[in-house]
């Protein structure tokens, strides 16, 4: 068994101007760095930062959002700089990325019934980040062997919310509940297993 704790990267710019990223390279604004440092925060009460039994390990997607989010993180809590996995990216947006929410509804309606022309299919989504995880997972528990690996994955709002559909039978996140920048969430990786034990949802 393998603690993850999935944190949202900080807020940019274009969150908010409430613009859709995706795989657009959108870097935090200070706003998202003060969150990452609070998200450091939270995570060194939350972590054993002095079991030797556990080892805690950084990782992040490998978009500079997430990436600086991560190296705040480890900075903070006096860890190895993050390595970066492409798999943790954010969902590709095709047509939609850039726009903004009033023009995204007025042109493909409801966020989450939304057919967008390009965008990474869900489950296609679901896949890649369940395959990153796996990867994730192994390299930890091989560099922290003999110890235990828990892993913190700073990565990105949707990407965040399929593994967590994908963890409780599709049961939260529930409709109108965001995940708040720098929020985190907790899940045990088993083998063919993912297990969600706490969630930072909030309604929008």
């Amino acid at each position: 068994m393998t603690l993850l704790t999935l944190v949202r990267h900080g807020e940019t710019d274009w969150n908010r101007a409430r613009r859709v990223q995706g795989s657009t390279d959108i870097p935090l604004n200070e706003t998202g760095r003060a969150q990452a440092r609070d998200a450091a925060a939270a995570l060194r009460a939350q972590l054993d930062l002095s079991a030797a039994a556990v080892c805690p390990v950084v990782v992040s997607s490998d978009l500079s959002r997430a990436r600086e989010t991560a190296e705040i993180i480890a900075d903070a809590l006096g860890l190895a700089a993050p390595r970066t996995y492409a798999g943790m990216r954010e969902r590709a947006y095709g047509e939609a990325e850039g726009v903004d929410a009033d023009e995204f509804l007025a042109r493909w309606g409801d966020w989450h019934a939304a057919e967008i022309p390009g965008a990474e299919p869900w489950p296609q989504l679901r896949a890649r980040g369940l395959r990153a995880l796996d990867e994730i997972v192994r390299d930890a528990r091989r560099a922290t062997a003999p110890a235990a690996a828990s892993v913190v994955v700073v990565t990105h709002g949707a990407l965040i919310r399929e593994l967590i559909r994908h963890a409780t039978g599709g049961e939260l996140p529930l409709v109108g509940e965001r995940l708040a920048n720098g929020s985190a969430h907790t899940m045990r990786y088993e083998p063919e297993r993912l297990s969600l034990l706490t969630y930072a949802g909030a309604r929008a």
